[in-house]
């Protein structure tokens, strides 16, 4: 049985934008959810550099054939800056991965991955509640995954990143939002913590150092990935071989596909096909 959308005229498209795309599995997941729930839409991979993405979406959106955008590496930011509304999270985060259009044909930008990374993470048997959590990575997937870890009660969040202006601005947004919570810069020590989370791509090339101290990890402390390939990051790897609980990229992508088709379809042309 085939398991996509019959192709016709009326099929919409949703362009799936990033720089690398290669590494995506939103073409073939999400593509076949929506078939899954009967809807006439198709997601299409488009490589574009951080030079060319908004020349890219200001000529993909007077098309009436295209029905949404999601965002991946590095762009969520960017379309986030072409959506005329945004939801609560994605305003406070000024970042998309998902767009959908308005009455008027302008953008509707929500973030779903933090509620995809939590969502995994305690499908495979961690909770952020009441943890010490050590976040490594404060870029567009890395802002949604710290404000979903302190709304699911984290008592601590530790951010690590590699641009220091970039994290600081998030611990500021992230302090002001919840000031009964303990956020504050961390370093790639995982000591002492319950919960490590790493939100940058480091770990789909081959020779990519790993993300954190592995030395200092002990068999206790639950880890997270956003990497989805290869299947199993070198970071999971080796929590896997000291006896660490982990989720990965994979498990993350499951959840993230389902929230995606929800928000694409639950306004906007998509809706009605």
């Amino acid at each position: 049985m085939n398991p996509y959308p019959a192709l016709s005229g009326q099929t919409l498209v949703v362009p799936i934008v990033g720089d690398p795309i290669a590494q995506v599995k939103s073409p073939d997941g999400i593509t076949r959810e929506f078939a899954a729930r009967g809807c006439a839409g198709v997601v299409v991979p488009m490589q574009i550099s951080g030079d060319h993405l908004d020349a890219l979406i200001a000529g993909l959106t007077p098309s009436g054939s295209i029905g949404g955008l999601i965002a991946t590496v590095p762009h969520k930011f960017g379309v986030a800056r072409h959506c005329g509304t945004l939801t609560d999270r994605a305003a406070f985060l000024g970042s998309v991965n998902v767009a959908r259009r308005n009455a008027d044909g302008t953008w509707h930008g929500d973030q779903v991955d933090g509620a995809a990374y939590v969502s995994a993470v305690r499908a495979n048997g961690g909770d952020p509640a009441g943890r010490r959590v050590l976040q490594i990575g404060a870029g567009g997937a890395g802002t949604a995954i710290a404000l979903e870890l302190l709304a699911k009660g984290a008592a601590e969040l530790a951010l690590h990143d590699a641009d220091p202006v970039r994290r600081d601005s998030l611990i500021a947004r992230l302090q002001s939002r919840f000031p009964d919570r303990v956020v504050g810069v961390g370093t790639p020590d995982p000591t002492g913590f319950d919960l490590v989370a790493h939100a940058t791509p480091m770990g789909m090339r081959p020779g990519d150092p790993l993300p954190i101290l592995i030395e200092q990890l002990t068999p206790d402390t639950f880890v997270a990935d956003v990497v989805t390939q290869p299947a199993v990051p070198p970071l999971i790897e080796a929590a896997r071989a000291l006896g660490c609980g982990t989720s990965t990229g994979g498990d993350m992508f499951t959840a993230v596909a389902q929230l995606i088709v929800d928000f694409l379809l639950a306004d906007g042309p998509l809706a009605g096909r």
